[in-house]
């Protein structure tokens, strides 16, 4: 019965760490950057098309948005792309626009963004977050991200009721064992 019971708390951290690690994936995230330059690259289903990696199928241009924080260590690099009807549910229409809006931010040296995106930047697989939109500022500081905050306590409380009423059932039907005859 111990043996189950490891195997089922396992199953349940498993659950819930994939679970954070998809909710930490399509939340909106903020940054605040410099933009320093954009650009449009050619990509296939491998990636950036190039001499190294020809493109082998059907191929569409990826708007790229170069950043820097403001206390110029860090570099960032976000992809500028539609998410339309699809999954994350963004409905990002406008990534045309939002490149505009970019080149024009890159124009100026000294004027901060706040890039709101998701997503994440994994140098090994040659991925990056996506730019859902991007807001001129002149706070150095991010916003504090509400939404995720709010959704979060949802999560708990909606989980916090799931186990008061499993704790409930458990103990109705080991009363329940009880109280049988023999």
């Amino acid at each position: 019965m111990k043996v189950v019971r490891r195997i089922a708390w396992i199953a349940l951290f498993a659950v819930i760490a994939a679970a954070a690690l998809g909710l930490n994936y399509v939340l909106p995230h903020h940054a605040v950057v410099h933009v320093t330059g954009t650009e449009v690259k050619r990509v296939d289903k491998d990636g950036i098309v190039s001499a190294e990696n020809p493109a082998d199928g059907p191929t569409r241009d990826v708007y790229f948005v170069n950043a820097i924080t403001p206390d110029g260590k860090r570099t960032r690099v976000f992809t500028n792309e539609d998410t339309r009807f699809g999954f994350p549910w963004y409905f990002k229409f406008d990534a045309a626009d939002q490149q505009a809006r970019a080149q024009s931010l890159a124009q100026n040296p000294e004027q901060l963004a706040v890039v709101t995106y998701y997503g994440w930047r994994l140098r090994m697989f040659d991925t990056f977050p996506n730019a859902v939109s991007l807001t001129p500022t002149d706070s150095p500081t991010a916003p504090f991200p509400w939404f995720n905050t709010a959704l979060l306590v949802i999560v708990l409380i909606l989980a916090g009721y799931l186990a008061l009423r499993i704790n409930r059932w458990r103990k109705r039907r080991t009363a329940s064992r009880q109280a049988r005859p023999s």
